[in-house]
């Protein structure tokens, strides 16, 4: 018996739960039921009284024409249907003139002065409603009762309350029926996507999910799903053209120090050592920072929340920067731009920025860059410039993607890795800035990054 217990209750746990299908014709079920089952009692008590108030009001009207033609005591007063009603005169408690069908009774009821009561004669079969009205003789008051049978006000209750009976039942059915139905066909396209996003795998993000004609939230759903595919389809991508051109940059300097290697094993007699150091010393250099950039867009992709900001006096950075600059290159480097301003920021955050700027600056630079810091309108803008042949507009905004070199080259001195750029943008957007690559005065590239201001 232990041993059966646990199957069933394996077996229950293993069984799906019920969908939204169910879930919601069960309930509109269950509401309809409560509110049909509410109506008819109300429905069933509603008919019985107003029937009865009915039947009152005609006895109180009868008692009143009885009463108005005047009565006498011993007498005997004719009624319609013996069946269906009776009537007694009442002097105080005693009964002085009556209906042939309740001879001999006692009182059988004394309404009060607005209302009526239900009473059973003993002779007649069946309740009666009994309703009083008083008329007075010059021998004193008398109450003359009218009763009226009630079977007919019972009968109806009873098929009123059997039709609720099996109407309720029948109504039921039928909103589970049709309650089953709508919510089918509503869940019909999610079931729809279900299926399209199940066959959806990591090789097939171009495929999308069915867009129903209607706006509504199964429509909104469907146009949301298509929009985050296609934003993981370009990640995709992003991701694969990224790793490509990570993977050539990489084997350039491993390939130059292996050459380099070899042929000083091959020929160790002619291999001048200064040189061979050199060169490895050099791709080496050139390996770090590639790895270097990559941990940092790493970095940032994953959203690692930055160290706490600190201020940065954004002029020294960039000052500093310009004596690294006059003391490298035979280009002229123009500082009068420079005013004080400060950020919020990592310093050496900063100064991979400025950096960045300045070394893309220098690479196409024809005799001079310019350096500029300035406050406006709520932001710190740091502005670097060349005379250089500059980025087409169609361009700039491609310029900012990771390995991007608009011509093409993979050597160190005409492109770099293609990830100068990119770092910019994204090291300014981990600080609150935008980047914005515009067209100089001079004729070159304008880089201007605008940070927000403490």
């Amino acid at each position: 018996m232990a041993d059966r217990l646990r199957g069933l209750r394996a077996w229950a746990r293993r069984q799906r739960p019920a969908g939204i299908r169910a879930r919601v014709t069960a309930t509109a079920v269950a509401v309809v039921g409560i509110a049909s089952i509410l109506a008819a009692f109300a429905m069933v008590a509603f008919v019985g009284s107003s029937l009865t108030a009915q039947a009152a009001d005609q006895a109180t009207v009868r008692a009143q024409q009885i009463a108005d033609d005047g009565v006498k005591d011993g007498g005997t007063i004719v009624v319609a249907d013996p069946e269906e009603q009776f009537v007694q005169v009442l002097r105080g408690p005693a009964v002085v003139a009556s209906s042939a069908n309740v001879v001999g009774l006692p009182a059988l009821a004394v309404p009060g002065p607005d209302g009526a009561v239900r009473v059973r004669v003993p002779t007649v079969a069946g309740p009666f409603i009994a309703a009083s009205a008083v008329t007075v003789g010059a021998d004193g008051p008398r109450t003359v009762v009218v009763g009226l049978n009630i079977d007919d006000i019972d009968d109806a209750r009873h098929v009123v309350a059997l039709a609720l009976l099996v109407g309720v039942p029948l109504l039921l059915v039928v909103v589970g029926l049709v309650t089953w139905w709508m919510v089918g066909r509503t869940l019909r396209p999610v079931e729809d996507m279900r299926e399209e996003v199940e066959r959806i795998s990591s090789t097939e993000l171009d495929r999308r999910v069915p867009t129903p004609s209607r706006d509504d939230e199964v429509g909104r759903l469907a146009r949301t799903m298509n929009r985050m595919l296609d934003r993981l389809e370009r990640g995709q991508e992003r991701q694969r053209r990224f790793i490509s051109d990570a993977s050539h940059e990489l084997r350039s300097p491993v390939a130059t120090i292996r050459q380099h290697a070899e042929v000083a094993v091959e020929h160790p007699d002619t291999t001048n050592l200064e040189e061979l150091a050199s060169v490895v010393l050099a791709e080496d250099a050139r390996l770090q920072g590639l790895a270097d950039d990559l941990l940092l867009l790493a970095r940032l992709d994953e959203h690692v929340p930055l160290a706490r900001f600190d201020e940065v006096d954004l002029d020294d950075v960039v000052l500093a920067e310009a004596v690294r600059l006059r003391s490298t290159t035979s280009l002229a480097v123009d500082t009068r731009g420079v005013s004080t301003a400060r950020i919020l920021g990592r310093r050496t955050d900063v100064e991979r920025i400025v950096r960045n700027l300045t070394d893309n600056a220098l690479r196409h630079a024809r005799a001079r860059i310019w350096l500029a810091v300035g406050t406006s309108d709520g932001h710190v803008a740091l502005t670097v410039e060349d005379d250089g042949p500059g980025i087409a507009s169609a361009d700039r905004e491609r310029v900012l993607e990771r390995f991007v070199r608009l011509d093409g080259a993979r050597g160190r001195a005409t492109g770099g890795s293609g990830l100068g750029l990119s770092i910019v943008r994204e090291v300014a957007l981990a600080h609150g800035g935008v980047v914005v690559l515009g067209r100089s005065p001079q004729g070159g590239l304008r880089a201007e990054v605008r940070f927000p201001a403490p």
